[in-house]
């Protein structure tokens, strides 16, 4: 399997479990004190927001960005009625005060390599000096993942750049959404614990062939991020899906990071039609969009999904 940069910024779409990481091993890294984003709007944005309904029940479907810059607006009175009227709010990860320490908890256990093997053992000269090189370029000492694995490092590798240039998980949208939402009561699709899964289960050919990618990338990541976020604030799902997934090229990685996925969310939202009331689930815009989305998995169901912004 392969794991390109392109894939990774897929998944810090799709992949609460991105801006969930500690960042750094458990220490905030350091942002840079004037960041700036190329991100803008030339018109209202209008993220794309979906509908699954039957005679008493509504679900609603918002493909979300886990971290945005701070002066991103793409609220609307459509998105504000829709979670207005929802009786619950449906993440992919249940995002609690206590998630970031069971995140770190989990990364010191999943993450780590044997005590006598370093993350820079691991790699050849050549990938070596990339991903010492990219260190270099984010200011951050090389021997700082040393005790990694190799899809952690360049999970790092691929969010500290966004981080340091003014992107920031707490503008991201299920940020914002839970906030909004209050009281309302809060459900999940997935653990924490499984969204690691998908990258700890990567053979580790492929997990250093990620971070060596990403490494040699790591000038490109914000750029394409903010291509990304134009086109979701627009509502642009087909534009998005072609920028966000064109890189999953291998069927078996594009299954474990979105298609696996969204059949399963399919699922539920199948079951939950069954109970009445009216639900707002945020999933990264990744999974409504594009080939076997969330919506082409409720069409083998029968279920239809309507766009109602």
């Amino acid at each position: 399997m392969k794991l390109t940069p392109r894939k990774v910024l897929a998944a810090l779409g799709v992949s609460a479990l991105a801006f969930a990481a500690p960042a750094f091993a458990g220490q905030e890294a350091e942002v840079a004190a004037a960041a700036t984003t190329s991100v803008e709007a030339s018109a209202p944005a209008r993220p794309a927001l979906w509908k699954v309904a039957d005679e008493d029940t509504t679900i609603y479907l918002f493909g979300t960005v886990h971290a945005l810059p701070k002066d991103v607006e793409w609220s609307s009175s459509v998105l504000e009625n829709a979670l207005a009227s929802s009786d619950s709010v449906v993440t992919e990860i249940k995002m609690t005060p206590e998630m970031p320490t069971e995140m770190q908890q989990l990364v010191m256990t999943k993450g780590i390599l044997p005590a006598d093997t370093t993350l820079r053992s691991l790699l050849n000269a050549e990938q070596t000096a990339t991903y010492e090189a990219a260190m270099g370029k984010l200011g951050i000492p090389a021997a700082a993942f040393d005790r990694f694995e190799p899809w952690y490092a360049g999970m790092m590798m691929s969010m500290l750049p966004l981080l340091q240039q003014g992107y920031s998980p707490d503008a991201g949208v299920e940020k914002v959404i839970l906030t909004k939402a209050g009281d309302k009561d809060q459900q999940a699709l997935e653990t924490i614990a499984f969204q690691i899964g998908i990258f700890d289960q990567l053979p580790q050919e492929s997990q250093v062939n990620f971070l060596v990618e990403a490494s040699a990338g790591i000038d490109e990541i914000k750029p394409m991020l903010d291509r990304m976020v134009a086109e979701w604030l627009e509502g642009d799902a087909d534009a998005l899906a072609q920028l966000m997934n064109e890189g999953l090229t291998d069927p078996k990685v594009a299954d474990a990071l979105l298609y696996s996925r969204n059949r399963n969310w399919a699922q539920w939202i199948d079951t939950r039609l069954e109970t009445p009331g009216t639900v707002f689930v945020a999933v990264g815009a990744g999974h409504l969009a594009g080939k076997e989305s969330v919506q082409d998995a409720l069409s083998e169901l029968g279920i239809e999904t309507v766009r109602v912004q």
